[in-house]
């Protein structure tokens, strides 16, 4: 029993069961029923050997825009696909021929309800660029501004939306008949493909992106994101400002001397934190021929049509993972990637913790060029997969986008540190951290969560934190008050100042000067203390 096959779909029922033919797969073929779109001569030639992976990523490019953004999707399936698939997949480019310039003319006329003439003082027929879903052309303003018209490609639409049918049929089939299926929930990866799909082919949508991404990243000085001329754009016909410049995959090295990418990839990589840990909305293709370095040597982020979203629940557990990660604390990756998903029928949570721990601590040591954050959470994925656990969608789109965000930085700056980071902005943020624990003591606010407790050393504790505190305080109120005296004239005067305010300031001094000395000395004690009872 099998998939109804349609009629009308048969040219594309035979072209993906040559390809699973072609890829070993000949037992989903079975379980399908395809064997009647396998042509006779594939079936007598079965593939004598494993096709390369960058085959699989010209097979599926040839099979059009859907399967080209499948394979985009499928390049962070670790739990399907062994890395050097998801590899080439990763490094598919989305580029093809160019459709004819008069069928460019008619989309645009249509959708913007005038004549390209018109509506433009200028309209390059030359393509600039062509994907799977669009193409680009340069065109300048009625009033002189330089922009970018990307066109949706004619048919691309009915074509994705009578592919999604077939793949549709094929999911729930497979989901409901066979094991693979049920392991592999492909439904549930397909519906979340449909939306990203749908979300991509409106530019209204890519519009709105390129605004909100634009206020949410303004504090990056050297990050640029287009903006988008909202008149003349539509679900068909994205225009917005040209940004000049090239991909960074495209640059010489010689480029690379004249070009801060140490500065760039940390603002780059600071900026993809932001939206993923606090904005809860991120870029998930980051893919390097995206990210173009401007003439004015910043960094502008294009095609900005796939986004992802994370609750703040999950902007939590993934920040814990990431941390554990950094830290090669394995058990505690495992922990909490636990925490993130669901268990399956059959989860192995041993061997799920034993293979999680094994990989971070096993990255502990590595060095920072071979350090891949994107990679690590793929392999925790395909950890998931071989074990029976279930991982949210939002973890598969996060993954896609650590993984390009690592290719891109590297790019940039091949010794790049996202561990250094985290003790510069330490240390940036130290003074508003010491504020908010004076606010929260000052307040009754500030808890303390301890497993034993000795009363008697935590009280004195306590009144030693008090103690300090007032002390600083009572200095600080020294400091201000001598501040503000030295404006009142006085006769009696210290070194040409009012006297009064310089002998505030000889005490804020001294009492400084007693309670650094106070704070070293019990430190150190307390600390020969602790080596005695050890």
């Amino acid at each position: 029993m099998g998939i109804s096959l349609k009629p009308e779909h048969l040219k594309r029922y035979k072209e993906i069961a040559a390809l699973l033919w072609k890829y070993g797969r000949s037992d989903l073929i079975k379980q399908v029923g395809l064997e009647e779109a396998v042509t006779i001569e594939d079936q007598s030639n079965p593939p004598i050997s494993r096709p390369e992976a960058r085959e699989l990523a010209d097979d599926m490019e040839k099979m059009g825009a859907t399967f080209i953004k499948l394979a985009q999707l499928l390049s962070t399936r670790a739990d399907l696909l062994p890395f050097p698939y998801l590899e080439a997949l990763a490094r598919l480019q989305d580029d093809v021929e160019p459709f004819p310039y008069v069928e460019v003319e008619q989309i645009v006329s249509s959708e913007l309800g005038v004549r390209i003439s018109k509506a433009f003082a200028e309209f390059e027929e030359d393509t600039m660029a062509a994907a799977s879903l669009g193409q680009v052309h340069r065109a300048t303003m009625r009033d002189g501004r330089a922009v970018v018209v990307k066109v949706q490609r004619p048919g691309v639409r009915e074509q994705i939306f009578q592919d999604l049918e077939i793949l549709t049929d094929i999911a729930e089939f497979l989901d409901h008949h066979t094991e693979t299926g049920k392991k592999y929930e492909f439904q549930n990866m397909l519906a979340e493909f449909r939306k990203s799909l749908m979300r991509e082919l409106d530019y209204r949508q890519e519009s709105r992106n390129l605004q909100v991404f634009a206020e949410n990243l303004k504090q990056f000085e050297r990050l640029v994101v287009p903006s988008a001329v909202e008149d003349y754009t539509t679900s068909r016909v994205l225009t917005m400002e040209h940004v000049r410049g090239k991909k960074i995959t495209a640059l010489s090295p010689l480029v690379w001397v004249e070009v801060d990418g140490a500065l760039l990839a940390e603002q780059l990589f600071r900026a993809y934190m932001q939206q993923i840990m606090i904005d809860g909305f991120f870029h998930a293709d980051p893919h390097p021929g995206n990210v173009f370095l401007t003439d004015e040597h910043n960094i502008a982020l294009i095609d900005l049509g796939m986004v992802g979203y994370v609750t703040p629940r999950m902007q939590e557990e993934i920040l814990q993972l990431l941390l554990a990660i950094s830290e090669g604390r394995g058990d505690e990756a495992a922990e909490q990637t636990i925490k993130m998903g669901e268990p399956k029928p059959g989860f192995d949570e041993r061997k799920f913790q034993r293979q999680v721990g094994d990989l971070v601590t096993h990255n502990q040591n590595a060095n920072v060029t071979e350090i891949n954050a994107g990679r690590i959470v793929l392999e925790i994925q395909r950890i998931a997969g071989e074990t029976n656990f279930r991982m949210p969608q939002e973890f598969t789109m996060i993954a896609k986008t650590l993984l390009n965000l690592d290719q891109v930085v590297h790019t940039l700056d091949p010794e790049f540190d996202p561990n250094a980071l985290e003790t510069k902005g330490f240390l940036e943020k130290l003074p508003h951290r010491v504020n908010k624990f004076l606010d929260a003591i000052a307040n009754n606010e500030m808890k303390i969560k301890v497993d034993a407790i000795d009363e008697v050393k935590l009280m004195e504790g306590l009144q030693k934190i008090a103690n300090r505190i007032t002390m600083g305080l009572v200095i600080a109120a020294l400091v201000v008050g001598a501040a503000m005296m030295m404006r009142v004239e006085t006769p009696f005067k210290i070194l040409g100042y009012p006297g009064l305010a310089i002998i505030f300031f000889f005490i804020a001094a001294g009492a400084g000067l007693v309670l650094i000395i106070n704070i070293v000395w019990t430190d150190e004690k307390a600390k020969e203390k602790d080596q005695d009872l050890g």
